[in-house]
């Protein structure tokens, strides 16, 4: 579906991407993950065409994307980080505005609005409307022309968490229907529960990317976490999977009834982060 190869772009002196190679499946959800200014947003801007490299390569739907852009970018839907509707017009005038730029069907802003709850507040002004419901107006005013593959950039930045859930099922139902998905976060968690795949973007490069599951076994410290009571106090043990007495240990503790909890430890996608870069998030 997106195939990036030694991309490098270049903002003065500064380097924002050193030559990253990737390849974004059909059909799956991506995620580019990284702290503020590892150069996420400026790949999704190359990716939509909105800035050019100094030099790569970038196929898209086995096209490229320098020679075939034109050809391309009626394919893409795209959410920008920042909220860039009409705040003075209403829902159902925004989204009527970009229908007919799309020259789509008007019908679907019904049927999208009703689809996200928001079929009441159509003749709601954007200005007056949360952050959430805002977000939620910019996914469907970048479906209104059925794209095949959908652009997010760090689509619940700011969202409160029962917001941003609402999104993720949106996502979800979107990429059910065939629709791929690429989104940027450094929100390990969300990327966690959406992602087929992700990348780790770090100052340009690109420094692990792999399946969320595989890549936490393969950093884990194979361990697992026991919560004891001990009569007068609760005492936390860990025990490596590999040690040949584990097995006994855990008998006994469960014969004796003393077991509260227990835990294997794999590391979350933010400790893969701390660990193969040195940074945090």
């Amino acid at each position: 579906m997106i195939r990036i190869e030694n991309l490098i772009k270049y903002y003065g002196e500064k380097a924002a991407l050193k030559g990253i190679n990737l390849e974004i499946k059909k059909g799956e959800i991506f995620g580019l993950l990284g702290p503020n200014g590892a150069g996420k947003t400026t790949t999704i801007k190359i990716l939509t065409g909105q800035v050019l490299p100094q030099s790569g390569k970038v196929e898209i739907m086995g096209k490229d994307l320098f020679t075939k852009g034109e050809e391309l970018k009626p394919q893409f839907g795209v959410v920008p980080e920042d909220t860039n509707l009409y705040e003075r017009l209403t829902v159902e005038q925004n989204l009527s505005f970009f229908c007919r730029l799309y020259q789509c069907d008007l019908n679907r802003i019904k049927k999208y609005l009703k689809e996200v709850q928001l079929d009441e507040e159509r003749n709601t002004r954007i200005k007056n409307l949360s952050k959430g419901m805002k977000q939620k107006i910019l996914l469907l005013r970048a479906l209104l022309h059925s794209p095949n593959i959908l652009f997010l950039d760090e689509p619940t930045s700011g969202l409160d968490p029962s917001s941003a859930e609402s999104i993720h099922k949106i996502l979800r139902k979107l990429n059910e229907q065939g629709i791929s998905i690429l989104l940027t976060s450094h929100n390990m968690e969300e990327v966690d529960k959406l992602c087929h795949r992700v990348a780790f973007l770090d100052r340009g490069e690109i420094v692990v990317q792999g399946n969320p599951e595989d890549l936490k076994l393969k950093y884990s410290h194979h361990e697992v976490r026991i919560v004891l009571d001990e009569g007068k106090e609760l005492v936390e043990r860990k025990l490596s999977l590999y040690d040949e007495l584990t097995a006994d240990r855990l008998s006994r503790w469960l014969k004796e009834k003393k077991i509260k909890s227990i835990h294997t430890s794999e590391p979350t996608l933010a400790d893969i982060f701390v660990r193969v870069t040195g940074r945090d998030l």
